[in-house]
């Protein structure tokens, strides 16, 4: 028979050696350790009770911001960097809403790297994109050629008389 006691031992040891495997390749601050701790802790319990749905993913203020750099946004679902995250969720099938909703990030949360936002938006400057009415209005007007003069009208000929 186990008791409750035992039970409760074993996770807080299984749980001790997860943070501590997560520490050494992570950095965290001191004063977040208890909190991982007891989530970790409260996380075992529930996956062995049966509570699977108590769980869900959030991400802090702080993950959050270190997400975000102007390179690349670091996906909350695999941890590696983008410079788009919609193709990534595509394949993962999410919508950018879904993802956001998911891992309760802010309406705002950014889908592309700022600065490969700013390379798309040069070159579709430098091509035109978006400015092709623009383009006709102001464009060099094609002077017609003058229409050339009629041909000059046919003399008729008479047949001088033949003198014989």
């Amino acid at each position: 028979m186990v008791h409750p006691n035992d039970s409760n031992i074993r996770f807080v040891t299984l749980a001790s050696e997860i943070v501590s495997a997560y520490v050494i390749h992570n950095h965290i601050q001191s004063a977040d350790l208890p909190k991982l701790l007891t989530d970790v802790h409260e996380t075992l319990r529930g996956l062995c009770s049966g509570g699977v749905s108590a769980l869900v993913a959030r991400a802090t203020a702080q993950e959050i911001r270190r997400s975000v750099s102007a390179d690349f946004l670091i996906s909350f679902e695999d941890g590696k960097p983008y410079k788009t995250l919609r193709r990534h969720l595509t394949l993962r099938g999410l919508t950018p809403e879904a993802y956001r909703a998911k891992w309760g990030l802010p309406v705002d949360y950014p889908m592309t790297a700022q600065t490969y936002s700013e390379q798309r938006s040069q070159l579709a400057r430098s091509l035109g994109l978006g400015h092709q009415q623009q383009r006709r209005d102001t464009a060099v007007p094609t002077v017609e050629p003058e229409p050339a003069p009629p041909p000059p009208a046919r003399k008729s000929r008479a047949r001088g008389k033949e003198i014989a």
